[in-house]
């Protein structure tokens, strides 16, 4: 593997794992400091709904994008010269990884959503 390839695997394996080790520890409660009686007015189910939304649109979005580049690459490989299909072939590999880090985060936020679903229902 070359030196490109390795800092961008350093880069994003860096990035995982400040997002799963730096956490924040936190009391949390569904009462209202501000309300008299004590009982929360807080609906939960109306954030969750908006994460999911915006978590398919993210997957949606990236599902066209990926396999409209993929259709583009593909006929541009087809119709290229020996020297256009070596270069191709190089843009590929960025694209797969770039395909699986989006796919991989979109799989990821909705695993969190539905975990946290779990969790408060």
């Amino acid at each position: 593997m070359n030196k490109k390839t390795m800092k961008l695997i350093s880069v994003v394996l860096v990035a995982i794992m400040s997002v799963f080790c730096i956490t924040s520890i936190c009391f949390a409660t569904d009462i209202d400091p501000k309300s008299i009686d004590g009982k929360a007015n807080v609906d939960v189910s109306k954030v969750q709904n908006i994460g999911n939304q915006i978590a398919t649109i993210i997957r949606n979005v990236g599902i066209v994008a990926a396999v409209i580049i993929i259709m583009v690459l593909g006929i541009k490989y087809m119709m290229g010269s020996a020297e256009e299909k070596a270069e191709y072939k190089k843009v590929f590999i960025p694209y797969i990884v770039g395909a699986v880090l989006l796919f991989g985060a979109a799989g990821i936020a909705q695993a969190i959503i539905t975990f946290s679903g779990g969790i408060t229902g």
